[in-house]
């Protein structure tokens, strides 16, 4: 590692004297930066992998790692999955991640939200966060407190909690998925295989039950079982069962990784669309998929509600909900689309996704032009 140039080192030494900063290079990426600041207990990492497009997107993960390493590979493999999800959504953003080494539910607090806001004014609009994973838009409007470049927040002129367009998008790529698989999106009579019951994933639950599918789920939270097994008639299942189970749909809702040569396996299911990120553990994993005749939404396009809803907050005219319910809306034809060149062109629908993203990239698809003004936030 080397020592930043920071741009106004008297105002961070002011108000964060112990804060650090300092420049990881990785090849293929723009930027990535590790702050520590031991005043705030704040240990963190922030990834810019592009900004072809636009200033780079993506939310802020808290959550407690077991080592450093294990948090910058997971921000590096976020930030590049965002570059991805934003080139084929096609809203003018550019890809990043940032994550926070800290148990969200007894080390967050104003003073490590404050400090990590200060490293995110490095990067000086370049990296926009929003919520993720273990934070919140409270936690959004916090930072906001030191940062301008932060969105999701809950006000006028922002968007709010992003969970309920991430979960609206994963919905329509179910239905998307399972028109592909039965030559029609109704999911009446359909069972969906749900890991995690976060702020997505319970979402998701509630759209799913009202629209007729039947429920199998399973997460670390046994009160969140206990009220979906009760409101929906849910069939609960130990976490290491939920790969396992026969589903039409098993929807990852939880963290990365979940793909891979010993769950594809064991997997009893016609078809993978969820909200989780980085699904696949291994590029080939896909390819693993495509040989088992299981039809994958890929995660970067299924996923993208989220990024698309704070997106539309940089539209001319400012934030529009119905705007934004309908771009999301568009995810459906974009899995359709994917769907169909996998099958006249015999590709995994994760690399066709792979080279519809490279091209909208090559080509500067959807490039922003016109510069964000945060000063509206």
């Amino acid at each position: 590692m080397v020592d930043i140039p920071i741009a106004d080192n008297d105002r961070i030494t002011k108000r964060f004297p112990m804060l650090k900063i300092q420049k990881i290079e990785i090849e293929g990426f723009e930027d990535v930066v590790e702050g520590i600041d031991e005043e705030t207990n704040l240990h963190c990492y922030i990834a810019v992998h592009s900004t072809k497009l636009g200033p780079a997107l993506g939310g802020t993960r808290i959550y407690p790692y077991n080592n450093p390493e294990d948090a910058l590979e997971d921000v590096t493999r976020l930030a590049k999955a965002m570059t991805k999800k934003s080139a084929i959504a096609e809203v003018g953003l550019g890809g990043g991640k940032s994550v926070i080494i800290a148990d969200p539910r007894t080390q967050k607090n104003t003073s490590l939200l404050h400090s990590f806001a200060e490293v995110i004014n490095y990067f000086q609009g370049n990296y926009i966060s929003a919520e993720d994973i273990g934070s919140t838009t409270h936690d959004m409007a916090v930072m906001r407190e030191v940062s301008p470049y932060i969105s999701c927040l809950a006000t006028k002129q922002s968007s709010g909690d992003p969970s309920r367009f991430t979960a609206w998008g994963v919905f329509r790529g179910i239905q998307a998925t399972l028109n592909n698989l039965y030559g029609s999106h109704s999911l009446k009579g359909k069972t969906i295989a749900i890991q995690g019951l976060g702020h997505v994933g319970s979402k998701l639950a509630d759209y799913l039950f009202w629209h007729g599918a039947d429920l199998i789920v399973t997460d670390v939270d046994q009160k969140k079982l206990d009220h979906f097994k009760h409101t929906y008639s849910a069939k609960i299942v130990p976490p290491n069962e939920i790969f396992r189970v026969e589903c039409d749909i098993f929807a990852p809702c939880a963290m990365g990784g979940v793909i891979n040569p010993e769950t594809i396996a064991h997997f009893n299911c016609k078809g993978i669309a969820g909200a989780a990120n980085n699904q696949l553990l291994h590029r080939s994993d896909g390819e693993l998929l495509f040989e088992k005749d299981i039809l994958y939404a890929p995660d970067f396009i299924i996923n993208a509600g989220g990024l698309i809803n704070a997106a539309m907050e940089f539209e001319p005219g400012g934030y529009d909900p119905i705007l934004s319910r309908n771009k999301t809306d568009h995810i459906y034809d974009i899995l359709t689309n994917v769907f169909q060149i996998s099958e006249r062109e015999n590709k995994s629908t994760s690399q066709v996704a792979e080279e519809i993203a490279d091209h909208n990239l090559q080509q500067a698809v959807s490039k922003r032009i016109e510069p964000i003004d945060f000063a509206v936030f």
